[in-house]
């Protein structure tokens, strides 16, 4: 049995697949995944995986993209102030829905809510885009 403990650098360890996984970024962005929204989905899954690089990471990405520091400030109290939008609600509870998996979940309203803002073909980069950060959180969080 090893005792190694030493922190994994995938990224060293296979960059192709690492780079692989880094243009689904650009591919989301080229469908049309608006850079604000991007990063308030990144972040509010971050902060829920508590990623502290991701956290760090997605505010300054944020921060780039223009959104307020006031939505910075109160993400993770979204649901209950008015700074976001009717459109930018509806994507933070399935991003907090396909990140914290719950039976009781009720999708089908989550995807009506949705429907209300973004194409199909939106919601479908949208979920992409919260499958990709909670697989790049788990990423990072394997090298605590």
């Amino acid at each position: 049995m090893t005792t190694d403990t030493s922190t994994l650098t995938h990224e060293q360890n296979d960059p192709k697949l690492i780079g692989y996984l880094g243009n689904v970024h650009p591919m989301m962005a080229a469908h049309g995944l608006d850079a604000a929204l991007s990063t308030l989905i990144e972040l509010r899954s971050s902060q829920i995986n508590q990623c502290a690089y991701c956290v760090n990471l997605h505010i300054q990405d944020a921060r780039k993209a223009d959104v307020s520091q006031e939505k910075l400030d109160k993400l993770i109290v979204w649901r209950h102030v008015d700074v976001f939008s009717p459109a930018e609600c509806a994507v933070l509870a399935w991003t907090e829905a396909l990140t914290v998996l719950d039976p009781a979940t009720d999708y089908a309203s989550l995807r009506s809510a949705l429907r209300d803002h973004f194409s199909d073909a939106e919601i479908t980069v949208i979920t992409t885009d919260i499958g990709m950060i909670n697989l790049w959180n788990r990423v990072q969080i394997s090298k605590h």
